[in-house]
């Protein structure tokens, strides 16, 4: 799929893993030039080694993007290499903790809107005065389903991926007609945040007091999924390459499900 994405600039945080890593994937095959940004230098070095034997153009930084400096310091240095203004930014950074409501503390809110909300506003203050300059620009938050369909659990998460959908809302109608901004809102996807040690299967499991697998299974189960499976990293990687592409001119304010089915109302 060719979407003339080449030579673009495209920066993209949570790079190493993931949502992320495909992405990356799927931009350098559409020949942008890529700036990858996480904390995982090893699995961030692991993605630039697999871009560059797609033959693009990348530069990395690794940076703790829970906190406005590093959000600002790494993005500024990639534009730096690459030599900027970004074309597109992809916000795609996420935490949760899977807890009860009496559970979650202030600091548990406040750290999950720090890396999933924060990060995003702050990369997007970073990119935007060069894409006004250059009179374009498109921006991709990687939202949730749970923005717009609620479950009992992962409130904390949830809630900050409501707070992306609205501050890509509000900056579609404050940035057009030349900058795009858009969300995809993922549901169940087989990322890390799932299956590392520690992970949502693993909180899923003590939640459900089922052994991981089986918790995740249970919990899709509760879902009643059309598609009946969790999706793919690079199900969502190629949406999103779509409304970073001029293929979606006229796609702006939009949140896009890669959701399997589960959002089953009307809007």
């Amino acid at each position: 799929m060719k979407l003339g994405l080449e030579d673009r600039t495209v920066l993209i945080t949570g790079a190493a893993n993931g949502i992320g890593a495909s992405t990356a994937l799927a931009f350098a095959e559409e020949g942008a030039r890529l700036g990858l940004v996480d904390r995982d230098e090893a699995g961030l070095a692991g993605v630039a080694d697999a871009v560059r034997d797609l033959g693009a153009k990348v530069a990395v930084q690794v940076a703790d993007l829970s906190t406005a400096a590093g959000v600002s310091s790494s993005l500024t240095e990639l534009l730096g290499e690459l030599g900027g203004p970004a074309d597109v930014l992809v916000n795609n950074v996420g935490q949760g903790v899977v807890k009860t409501f009496d559970e979650l503390t202030d600091e548990d809110f406040l750290r999950t809107f720090e890396i999933n909300f924060l990060s995003a506003v702050r990369a997007i203050r970073a990119v935007l005065p060069g894409m006004r300059e250059q009179g374009r620009g498109s921006i991709v938050t990687n939202s949730s389903d749970l923005a717009r369909q609620p479950e009992a659990a992962l409130l904390d998460y949830q809630v900050s991926k409501t707070a992306l959908v609205g501050l890509t809302k509000s900056l579609a109608l404050a940035e057009g007609p030349a900058i795009r901004v858009n969300a995809v809102a993922p549901g169940p996807v087989w990322t890390p945040l799932w299956t590392r040690p520690g992970g949502l299967a693993d909180s899923m499991a003590k939640l459900h007091d089922r052994e991981p697998r089986e918790a995740v299974e249970y919990e899709m189960s509760r879902r009643q999924l059309p598609l009946g499976r969790m999706g793919e990293p690079h199900e969502v990687a190629r949406v999103i390459t779509f409304l970073a592409s001029d293929a979606a001119s006229f796609v702006t304010g939009s949140v896009w499900g890669v959701d399997g089915g589960t959002i089953r109302g009307m809007s």
